[in-house]
């Protein structure tokens, strides 16, 4: 009572509490003790929640802008009662008209141990896909607990079909992992052995087949753009045709072009800088990576890549990136060491952005290409001058290799996140590919 009185220094308190009056004072000090009770009791409450909600995508701009024109899935997980929902509506308020709220709750889906493939989750899918094709939503929200592991292939696989990255989320309320806590504030009403049956699934994290940073739609479409207009122009380039090894193909309909566009048809579904391929946990460095202070702290969190140079082999077409110190901490310092080990490369030499690729040949051969150059270029070599293309300087490379080095660099927005979704190769799906294990280059 004295430190209210402190508080309130122009209330007069009684030992038996308030000093009698009018009824008009009484309750206008009735309502502003009660005020100032109710802010003493919820401080640290508000202080928890502030913590909770600590996400780029809510409190860093540029973050929220790159949401806002990107096509995002967040992918809400943690245990029935955990914040979840409460996330979800900040997300919301956050990004309004652009956002929708999907929840296993209002589709009436009991958590359980095992998810079970119901009607209700038939349901909830088709809501999810109604809302990926609709124009104008760019942020998708998934409320629901996300422990089973089908459940979560099913998700991935709906979400990359549709060309949405994927952003797993779990609330960071200090209760998330105590059953005896989230058994009295979950609407569920399960029973503790049920939410300790659930929560051995939450103290492993879902690790991607690959980390990286995820180009915005808008930026996307810039590179798209560049990249059809350098492919165009180099193929009907005269010095090009002239060059151009027998494994180029030429089309006769194009009066003499090599139609480079259809020969790289092989595209990513969403463009993307790789950062560290993980094969959900089972490659060598993978689970280290994630915990990385750097990678824990830049997830979901929007970047902005700098764009130097086009290149095209025989196998692939690609965007060399050129990363920034910030960038750098989420590169591995053992990357170029993947594909050269014999030599000390500089770090981020391998950065890229595929841009389509030759028939049968894997996305990852782009960053063994780019390699291949780089190691040229350190050794002196220039390149020979082969004009001005689309604005930059083109230059030829022995091996059939060209470099259009742009006239200014070109910076693009993308989203650092993981592909969760299924392997689309032999290296992918966990099997070794000679290419990359024992590349020399020459």
């Amino acid at each position: 009572m004295q430190s209210l009185a402190r508080t309130l220094p122009h209330v007069l308190l009684t030992p038996s509490g308030l000093l009698p009056g009018k009824r008009g004072i009484t309750r206008k000090i009735q309502s502003l003790l009660s005020t100032v009770l109710s802010r003493k009791m919820s401080s640290p409450a508000s202080k928890d929640q502030a913590e909770s909600q600590n996400f780029p995508f809510l409190l860093d701009d540029h973050t929220v802008g790159a949401f806002k024109e990107s096509k995002t899935l967040i992918l809400l997980r943690g245990l029935p009662g955990s914040g979840k929902s409460h996330l979800a509506k900040e997300i919301l308020d956050k990004y309004g008209d652009v956002a929708r709220v999907i929840s296993a709750d209002k589709h009436d889906i009991k958590p359980a141990v095992k998810s079970v493939i119901s009607d209700e989750y038939n349901q909830l899918d088709k809501t999810l896909i109604g809302n990926f094709n609709k124009k104008g939503v760019n942020v998708i929200v998934l409320d629901d607990t996300h422990h089973d592991k089908e459940r979560l292939e099913t998700i991935f696989d709906i979400a990359d079909d549709h060309k949405f990255t994927v952003v797993i989320v779990e609330p960071k309320t200090q209760w998330r992992r105590d059953c005896n806590q989230l058994k009295d504030k979950s609407h569920w009403k399960l029973s503790l052995e049920e939410l300790k049956g659930m929560k051995a699934p939450f103290d492993t994290d879902v690790l991607p087949l690959y980390f990286g940073w995820f180009l915005t739609t808008s930026s996307a479409d810039v590179l798209k753009k560049m990249r059809h207009n350098f492919l165009e122009h180099l193929g009907s380039l005269k010095a090009f045709r002239k060059r151009a090894k027998p494994s180029f193909i030429h089309d006769e309909n194009h009066r003499g072009k090599v139609d480079l566009i259809s020969y790289f048809g092989q595209k990513p579904n969403i463009l993307h800088c790789t950062t560290k391929y993980c094969n959900h946990g089972t490659a060598p460095g993978s689970k280290e990576y994630a915990q990385n202070d750097a990678v824990k702290k830049g997830y979901g969190k929007a970047f902005t890549l700098s764009i130097s140079a086009l290149f095209v082999t025989p196998e692939v077409a690609g965007a060399r990136v050129d990363l920034d110190d910030q960038q750098l901490l989420l590169w591995p310092a053992d990357a170029e060491k993947e594909v050269v080990p014999t030599e000390n490369l500089p770090k981020g030499s391998r950065a890229h952005i595929t841009l389509g690729c030759a028939k049968d040949v894997k996305d990852v051969q782009t960053g063994i290409e780019l390699l291949k150059i780089v190691q040229l270029q350190i050794k002196g070599e220039k390149g020979e001058e082969m004009g001005e293309l689309c604005g930059g300087e083109l230059r030829y490379f022995n091996n059939d290799m060209w470099v259009l080095f742009l006239p200014r660099k070109v910076e693009v927005k993308a989203i650092f996140c993981g592909f969760y979704g299924k392997s689309k190769s032999s290296l992918e799906s966990g099997k070794k590919d000679s290419a990359l294990l024992s590349c020399t280059i020459v």
